[in-house]
């Protein structure tokens, strides 16, 4: 085997500098790129002996449907409440494993389908393989790999296309009948390979068993082969093409999976679902597969850019800018990350699709770190953190879908496990969508979590002003609520509203398997007031729930206010535990949701517990996770410290906390930081958490110039802005809700519309408000 893999020429960035690209295959999963319609994804390694494209299917998980509730919580439920409000932690602990841990106490896997392998001739061995290049093209979402040899010309192309609903692989030489090679799919599940056509190939399998619960799910994977010149068979699952100048592999995959309550009755229902989009795709000639896919992706990716002026490093590998990037000679690789981001999402969250997990869509195991599931204490809320700003809403749809079925699940776990109305969420969730807690009492007691995903429902309405969309999904956010009005228990010491049992998320306030549990952590009593404060607004302005809105505004006014300690900082809990901790520089900062994603800290609103949620960033520390890191970029943007958040994505964008191909790592790899840091570096340039339009409030020195379009705004606005020297040099707003706009800079400024000057007021130095029309753009210039 030759493995001289001499680099192309430099030189040929992608256009714009968005792509990823390396001068070798990818030797290990970390290095393959990925590339995803939603439904299917595939990471692409680009070998020349071989190709390897390992195979995601988003329903294809272990088990069946369960119902995780312990049928024993109920009735224990008020000894645990006593134990934890008389401090006997270790003992609520072990009746919360016994008696209100799901069953069984873990949820089901994401599983991979497996890979599809290409085997390519290893040539004559007299000119080697030379002018290799490996990309990424992030405006295209098309993965690509060429090189030379034996004085041929090869190029591979691969995208996974949502509107064809297949992953298409283009084969091509520039010497006629160059092509020759054969494709077989295998996988890690129970799966048997066929041959079903003569220019295709299947595989057929099921998902796990697991937990004691037996695997229901059955899949099919399909490739067909189509030749320009040459031969193509198949025979026993394998598939092979010989003297061909150029082939498109048209691959597809399908589960039998229905919904969260089972899957369909027709045993062929995976088979006949794979084979639709192939046989489909198999009618258009592969230059309009391309440009239906591009043009899809495109009315996505091409609505925000991000610029910042390229260095010489700009030109390296990917994974040696990430290498370098503490050197500080690279401020381009921010905006590629960005943009990766915003791929990322695209890629792996469409509507109709499941949401984005752990590990978006990409895994090759059949039982990942922490099950590739969706960890609603703080993993999939940060997934959707970029989609309003970054101007993917489409790219939310999968988590309102997940909350729909939620709704359902969630009211039969209130029911049984607390006797309340509305519906429940903990830390955890599946494909089954299970709601009961789960993985033990130190990590799996916390209520909140649904009530956390559902305060997207008024998020999206307060970027888009949609009233149809929150009156559909309004229902959802009123059972949230309801199931707190009924669960939130009195505190005997001092009459405060509390959840309880709960937590701080996976962090303990004493020693013992018992200490994480408390009553009423900070967290969840700044989540429950902008529920209900959601829950209020919401109804007043639909014109409904109106007793249910009188509820809510009481019971908000008994929750436990934010304190601050004795060491300045803002508690984790309502009492004054954190300095005893025995994890001070806990991953999560849970209690300062109320700077992010929240906005109950504020500099201009509440300025004491602004200088307090500091210094808990302080006294925890920058190092963590990725994803923790991924939060803090976040925090310190709303602490309008540029600085200090930028240096937490240099934290980010090293080795340790970022793969070759930028996927971010916990490690292993969760895709959470990536979407995160995405969402921070929006912050950086424009903030609207407080009903006012920021404008370059955390811009971090290290980004002197440049210059974005397309960011959203709470409000209905879509911002451009352009800095130089570090100041704002201009920027545009245009009102997509007709709503009255209110901008604060640095700098004064004036607005006009259509060259013409705007009538303003301005209440304060630095800030401007001005009437809009929908529709219509105002220009903002540095007076």
């Amino acid at each position: 085997m030759n493995t001289d893999h001499r680099p192309a020429p430099p030189g040929r960035p992608t256009p714009g500098g968005l792509g990823l690209w390396y001068p070798r295959p990818a030797a290990e999963w970390l290095q393959a790129l990925p590339v995803g319609n939603g439904r299917l994804g595939a990471m692409v390694f680009g070998g020349t002996d071989g190709e390897r494209l390992q195979l995601n299917e988003d329903t294809l998980w272990a088990g069946g449907p369960h119902d995780y509730d312990n049928p024993r919580a109920l009735a224990s439920l008020p000894e645990v409440r006593r134990l934890v409000f008389e401090q006997r932690w270790d003992e609520a602990r072990a009746l919360v494993d016994s008696d209100l841990m799901g069953v069984p106490v873990e949820q089901l896997q994401y599983q991979t389908v497996g890979d599809l392998r290409l085997v390519l001739p290893e040539g004559d061995g007299t000119g080697g393989v030379s002018g290799y290049r490996r990309e990424l093209d992030l405006a295209t979402a098309v993965a690509s790999v060429e090189y030379a040899r034996d004085g041929v010309r090869h190029r591979r192309e691969v995208f996974a296309s949502a509107p064809d609903q297949v992953i298409v692989v283009r084969l091509t030489a520039d010497a006629p009948g160059a092509l020759s090679f054969t494709a077989r799919l295998d996988s890690p599940l129970r799966s048997a390979a066929s041959s079903p056509a003569p220019h295709t190939v299947a595989l057929d399998g099921t998902g796990d068993d697991a937990r004691g619960i037996a695997g229901v799910l059955r899949f099919r994977c399909l490739v067909r082969a189509v030749a320009e010149g040459g031969a193509v068979r198949s025979a026993d699952g394998e598939l092979h093409v010989e003297g061909a100048t150029a082939v498109t592999l048209l691959v597809s995959a399908a589960t039998n999976h229905r919904d969260w309550r089972g899957v369909d009755e027709d045993p062929d229902a995976a088979a006949v679902r794979a084979a639709a989009p192939v046989e489909a795709a198999a009618a258009r000639p592969y230059s309009e597969l391309r440009a239906r896919h591009t043009a899809d992706h495109a009315a996505l990716f091409d609505r925000v850019r991000l610029e910042v002026p390229a260095t010489p490093a700009a030109a390296l590998p990917t994974d040696e800018r990430v290498a370098g990037f503490a050197r500080g000679d690279d401020p381009q690789l921010v905006a590629l990350y960005f943009a990766y981001g915003r791929y990322l999402l695209i890629a792996c969250s469409r509507p109709g699709t499941q949401p984005a997990g752990l590990q978006g869509l990409w895994n090759d195991l059949t039982d990942p770190p922490w099950g590739g599931k969706y960890t609603i204490n703080i993993n999939t809320e940060m997934n959707y953190w970029p989609a309003a700003p970054a101007n993917l809403l489409e790219c939310w749809e999968p988590l309102f879908g997940l909350l729909d079925d939620l709704a359902v699940t969630g009211a039969r776990t209130a029911r049984a496990c607390y006797g309340a109305r509305g519906w429940v969420a903990h830390h955890n969730t599946d494909i089954w969508r299970g709601t009961a807690p789960v993985d033990g009492a130190f990590w799996g007691m916390w209520p909140t979590g649904g009530a956390w995903l559902a305060l997207s429902v008024w998020e999206h309405y307060r970027f888009t002003g949609d009233e149809t969309a929150l009156r559909a999904r309004f229902p959802v956010l009123a059972g949230a609520a309801r199931f707190f009005l009924d669960s939130l228990v009195e505190d005997p010491a001092t009459g405060e509203l509390v959840t309880c049992p709960s937590i701080s998320p996976e962090n303990a306030h004493h020693p013992g398997p018992g200490g994480s549990l408390c009553a009423g952590p900070t967290m969840d009593n700044q989540i429950l007031r902008d529920l209900f404060d959601a829950v209020a607004a919401g109804a007043e302005l639909l014109g409904a729930e109106e007793g249910l809105a009188e509820e809510a505004r009481a019971a908000r006014e008994r929750l436990a206010p934010m304190r601050i300690g004795e060491l300045g900082q803002l508690q984790e809990w309502r009492e004054d535990w954190d300095a005893a901790a025995p994890e001070r520089g806990h991953r999560h900062v849970s209690h300062l949701y109320g700077l992010h994603p929240g906005n109950q800290i504020t500099r201009r609103g509440t300025p004491e517990l602004f200088e307090a949620a500091r210094t808990t960033l302080e006294l925890r520390g920058d190092a963590g996770t990725g994803w923790s890191l991924g939060w803090k970029i976040n925090f310190w943007a709303r602490l309008e410290d540029g600085a200090r958040s930028y240096k937490l994505l240099a934290d980010q964008l090293t080795p340790e906390r970022t793969a070759p191909n930028l996927f971010d790592l916990h490690p292993p790899f969760q895709i959470d930081g990536n979407f995160g840091a995405t969402a921070g570096i929006t912050e950086w340039l424009v903030q609207s958490h407080t009903d006012e339009i920021h404008l370059l409030p955390a811009l971090p020195g290290a980004l002197p110039d440049g210059e974005v379009r397309g960011l959203l705004a709470r409000g209905g606005f879509e911002v451009g802005v352009v800095w130089r020297g570090g100041e704002l040099a201009g920027a545009e707003l245009l009102s997509r809700a007709g709503l009255r706009a209110r901008v604060r800079t640095a700098r004064e400024v004036e607005v006009s519309c259509g060259g013409r000057p705007v009538e303003t007021v301005r209440p304060q130095a630095g800030v401007v408000e001005f009437e809009t029309a929908a529709g219509s753009a105002y220009r903002l210039a540095p007076a």
